[in-house]
């Protein structure tokens, strides 16, 4: 495999979790007995350019098709962080009912709802039907469309150019990063500005964040990596910023390289930091895969244990990084019996490989389990408050991630 962004062929491996079907590819009843493919899971380092990338094996049309489940509106918190958001940059960019907003991979309108309440235009691009549908209820323009090079030069003529361009957890999503980038270079306004959000590869290895890599994430990123690749394409990364979501994630400003912005002095801080913790070293990357290993023997030691005991476990909320997790570790329905999610869309729905079912949280006072296995480690604090009730029968949290923990 040659590098997406420099086209270096690849090497040097960072993980290796074995095989696993489309993380997002939920099954019905139907599907259970039916063939399921699965694919490699393996991640590479480019030592031209450092940037990490999952091995090429699904296609992105595979991946995000019209039973895509992922509704972003499902979380409260990320709710709450894509309003505030929306109130600073709008306050920043000084937009008004003459500017113009495009959020790449608008999912189910979570985002652009905030822009359409102040009367600002605003299009969504989304290529999965079965949540753009959500944010066309809203009353939100959505083209049903992955975006690209050649998807701006086709719709130049209908919508003007972006004075804001979003792109919130989309960029790891992209396997031509190259024609995305000539894609944002070409629907940015003269002085407009790209915002961009993904979690930090940083963050990633510092806190052991393994079930974060999935087929849906085609590369994972470091600011350095991404300042020489916007470089490239006539772009300037300005401004950068260090976020708790997702487990730790950075929101980057770019605009065109001959833009009024100057380049702030967080850009350099950030790299610096990124470069004393090693991520141009080589011992970082091959490293990480044992203290993968040391999370799935803790994790089955504790569900074994815990079965024999005549323990009921139950997980809650059917994130992507659970399949990662579940399918790596071998975990079943006889260890994690069920889980619970508030996305109607996974509802009633089983998991992917490890075939465990979804159901709706209003059963989860019925069944009474002894733990909860908390599966978006990233929502901890809001989970564990939304199920605080638990704890009068005796019922127990568990997250694995940076480490393992009950409580």
């Amino acid at each position: 495999m040659k590098c997406r962004n420099c086209d270096h062929f690849l090497e040097l491996k960072f993980t290796d979790l074995g095989f696993s079907p489309p993380s997002n590819a939920y099954l019905d009843a139907n599907a259970l007995s039916k063939k399921e493919i699965y694919y490699p899971l393996r991640t590479l380092v480019c030592e031209n350019c450092w940037m990490v990338q999952t091995d090429d094996y699904a296609s992105c049309e595979e991946l995000f098709n019209n039973e895509y489940a992922y509704l972003s509106s499902a979380s409260k918190s990320w709710l709450d962080h894509a309003r505030k958001y929306s109130e600073i940059i709008i306050d920043q960019l000084k937009l008004n009912e003459k500017s113009f907003v495009v959020e790449i991979a608008s999912n189910d309108g979570y985002l652009l709802k905030n822009f359409k309440d102040k009367k600002i235009p605003c299009l969504g691009i989304e290529p999965t039907k079965s949540t753009a549908i959500y944010a066309q209820r809203l009353g939100i323009d959505v083209i049903q469309e992955f975006f690209g090079e050649e998807l701006v030069k086709s719709v130049a003529m209908k919508y003007p150019k972006a004075d804001l361009i979003i792109g919130n957890n989309v960029f790891a999503h992209v396997p031509n990063i190259n024609d995305f980038s000539k894609g944002l270079k070409l629907c940015l306004n003269i002085d407009g500005v790209i915002s961009m959000e993904f979690p930090h590869l940083l963050q990633l290895i510092k806190n052991n964040q393994f079930d974060t890599i999935y087929h849906e994430h085609f590369s994972y990123h470091s600011l350095f990596v991404l300042v020489e690749f916007f470089k490239k394409h006539g772009l300037k990364l300005f401004d950068v910023e260090e976020l708790n979501t997702h487990g730790g994630s950075l929101r980057i400003y770019v605009s065109h390289i001959d833009s009024k912005y100057d380049v702030s002095k967080s850009v350099d801080q950030l790299t610096v930091k990124e470069l004393s913790f090693g991520l141009k070293s080589r011992e970082t990357y091959i490293n990480f895969q044992k203290n993968i290993l040391e999370i799935k023997y803790k994790l089955l030691a504790k569900l074994l244990e815990l079965k024999k005991d005549g323990k009921k476990v139950v997980g809650f909320g059917a994130a992507a990084k659970g399949n990662t997790l579940f399918n790596y570790f071998g975990i079943k329905k006889d260890l994690v019996e069920l889980i619970f999610d508030n996305a109607e869309t996974k509802q009633n729905m089983y998991t992917p490989g490890a075939h465990i079912p979804i159901i709706h949280p209003k059963h989860l006072k019925e069944i009474k389990p002894d733990y909860v296995l908390i599966i978006p480690w990233n929502l901890k604090n809001e989970i564990m408050k939304e199920l605080d009730y638990i704890k009068a029968w005796g019922g127990k949290f568990i997250t694995v991630i940076p480490d393992l923990s009950v409580e």
